[in-house]
Parts: structure tokens; sequence; C-alpha cells
């Protein structure tokens, strides 16, 4: 791996927002995915509606499409974009395990990764509000970025990728 000077930091150490305004548009696409494990009886209440919050996929869905389009005001040098769509799957994996993936795209000057990372992890921690009565031991894990495509680095893809949903 080659070792690459960090974008976020200027000549002198500090941090900044990275200028793209000599940045061709180009169409953009980022999947992220995260997991939220918990007790087989916590995702059986999830999946026969029992949770009083109401239906947390459903909800959680919702908060990862808002997340996405909020990114730049939650993580401070990334820049607002103009997301054009975000797609949010939630399935449950095995009896005691919910995997969610976000799917993000633009087209703009800069990926839409942050996006992608911020969807899957807000929407994974909505999960944790909705059912946290009947559940405080879940965990949310695996946060990590599936795949990107677009821009001048092209197509990426994680080397242990382990689903498509």
């Amino acid at each position: 791996m080659t070792e690459q000077p960090l974008s976020h930091l200027d000549e002198h150490g500090a941090a900044r927002m990275v200028d793209v305004s000599a940045k061709p548009f180009t169409q953009r696409e980022a999947i992220a995915e995260a997991t939220v494990s918990m007790q087989p009886e916590t995702l059986a209440l999830i999946q026969q509606g029992g949770i009083p919050k109401g239906d947390v996929f459903a909800v959680a869905r919702v908060a990862g499409i808002m997340a996405a389009k909020h990114t730049s005001t939650l993580i401070p040098m990334c820049h607002p974009l103009p997301i054009t769509a975000v797609e949010m799957a939630i399935a449950a994996d095995g009896d005691a395990l919910v995997r969610l993936t976000a799917t993000v795209r633009t087209t703009g000057q800069t990926g839409v990764e942050m996006e992608a990372l911020t969807a899957a992890s807000v929407a994974a921690l909505t999960i944790y509000d909705m059912c946290k009565a009947a559940d405080r031991g879940m965990v949310i894990g695996e946060v990590r970025l599936l795949e990107k495509r677009g821009g001048k680095s092209g197509e990426w893809l994680a080397a242990n990728r382990t689903s498509q949903v």
C-alpha cells in the first residue's frame, strides 16, 4: 500500500476542507453497511411488530436516508452534496443479527462514501434506540465501506465483502 498524504491537512498540518472546485462532475456511488447483533428474542420482537415504538426497520430506513442528506452538518470537513438517491436495505441475517446496507448516489465533484457510512451508522443507532428497552446488550458493529464508484480513483470493492443486499 502506497502512503498518501492526508488531503484534509494543509502544508502546516492544520485541518482544512479539500478544494474540489477544479474536479469534474461525475456520477458517484458508495455502498456501506453496519450490523446490529442482538438477542434472538429481540429480533423476533422486531419481526413480529412487538416493539412499542413502532416498525423498527421502517423507522431505521427513514433515519438512514435522512442521515445521508445531513452528513455535511455532522462531519466537519465533508462537502454538502446534491444527493440524487439513497437506498436502505435492512434485513435479518440469521436469528440474532440485522444487516443494514446504504447505497448513496450523486453527480458531483466528490464521492459519497461518508454519506453511505453515515446512513448505515444512523440506521443502526435507530434500531438500538427503538429496541433498547428490550435488549440493552445490542452491539453495533462492522460499519464499513463495501463499494465506491466514480471519480478519479474509479471503482473500489472491499476485499472481504461478505454480503450483497
